[in-house]
């Protein structure tokens, strides 16, 4: 089955909620069970039904069964965000004494979790060059237990060599983590490059709608399920049954989002290379662009977020231009249906790779309004800025 077909019907059961289409959603907690017999079945195998609404319902299972399908993998288990999802990737997969080498350009909570609770735990984390490669195995050491993987980075939108890096991994019998929200399991199947588990900030393009905090972990075999699926339970985290049904909603038109995403994404990267106020466009996808051999190589598609580095002016002028924006909102996160405009500092959040460039990092994200208007809001930002720059 195609993967636009897929996204339409996965995790989808409609002859066990009388003809229903869409999953109904489970608000529960307790759960009864008919016999003693069942009772204590449940008791020995939680995982494999409903057994206590923390630890699933039908409508958790339905949202992980579709995810599994998109991703190809054993099962999943769901969270409460993309957060959540990381951490307890990690934690079940780590432990006292072991090594972590972490990609420097990843999510910047995440870099703080390796910096703070690991490092509580004993676990000693190595931030790595993203664009590093097999050269990785430089780096391994006997007590090396994951490299952790996110690919573009979503600051700065290095692309990994993943499978390169993965069979490095493989060799030496060290399990791999990747961070796949940026491309979703549309445009990049990290199974297929060697990758062991999968996690994703279903926040953003999965749900959509920027009005759900959810997460997932993905699993390739029943024993790293089961480890993780353990250490969630054990940490008492669980994905809410309407951020699950708001999940599988946004899954349902995930291609057709994505795919006005990068329409959208691509035309205003490449009107702001024309901009003279503009050093330098970051969109992997774009032909010139440092990734894009790589990105072309892996990836079959591209999101509606990039970046572009200004030329050299005063802050107040980059404020001044932000500040007025009509279309383009200034917040965190990305991947719902609206356009978002952000001031970063990637520099700050870097210990293994320098960041050179000296203009002011913007970073964009292109929603789903009509692409002409979005371009007009950036010009009026420009003259803005140019005022400003001339005051």
């Amino acid at each position: 089955m195609k993967k636009d077909s897929q996204v339409v019907s996965a995790g989808r059961a409609p002859e066990k909620h009388s003809g229903i289409v869409n999953p109904p959603v489970y608000h529960a907690s307790t759960v009864l069970f008919p016999t003693v017999a069942a009772l204590r079945k449940a008791i020995r195998t939680p995982f494999e039904g409903v057994y206590y609404g923390r630890i699933g319902t039908p409508t958790s299972f339905a949202f992980e069964e579709a995810i599994t399908e998109l991703e190809g993998g054993h099962r999943s288990v769901s969270v409460s965000s993309g957060l959540a999802a990381i951490t307890i990737a990690l934690m079940a997969t780590l432990k006292a004494g072991d090594h972590l080498l972490m990609v420097d350009t990843t999510y910047n909570p995440t870099r703080k979790f390796c910096e703070t609770t690991l490092a509580h735990f004993g676990i000693e984390t190595t931030f790595y060059d993203p664009l590093v490669g097999a050269n990785i195995a430089d780096l391994v050491r006997r007590e090396t237990k994951v490299i952790y993987l996110e690919s573009p980075g979503s600051l700065t939108f290095e692309i990994q060599d993943v499978a390169a890096i993965a069979g490095v991994a493989r060799e030496r019998g060290i399990l791999t983590i990747m961070d796949n929200t940026y491309a979703t399991p549309l445009f990049f199947q990290p199974f297929k490059h060697g990758v062991d588990v999968i996690v994703h900030a279903a926040t953003k393009y999965i749900a959509g709608h920027a009005d759900a905090m959810l997460g997932v972990i993905v699993t390739r075999d029943k024993k790293t399920f089961d480890t993780v699926k353990t250490m969630a339970v054990a940490l008492g985290n669980s994905a809410g049954a309407e951020e699950l049904f708001l999940g599988l909603r946004g899954l349902r038109t995930l291609s057709v989002r994505l795919a006005r995403h990068q329409e959208t994404g691509i035309k205003l990267a490449k009107w702001l290379a024309a901009q003279t106020e503009v050093a330098r466009v970051i969109h992997p996808a774009l032909p010139g662009d440092a990734n894009h051999e790589l990105w072309k190589r892996d990836f079959s598609g591209a999101n509606g977020l990039f970046a572009m580095i200004l030329r050299p002016v005063s802050d107040a002028a980059v404020c001044a231009m932000l500040d007025g924006m009509k279309h383009f909102g200034m917040g965190f996160s990305w991947g719902g249906f609206e356009s978002l405009i952000l001031p970063v500092e990637p520099w700050i959040s870097r210990t293994a790779t320098r960041w050179a460039e000296t203009g002011p990092y913007i970073r964009l994200h292109a929603g789903l309004e009509d692409a002409d208007d979005l371009i007009a809001d950036l010009e009026a930002g420009f003259e803005r800025l140019r005022k400003a720059a001339r005051a």
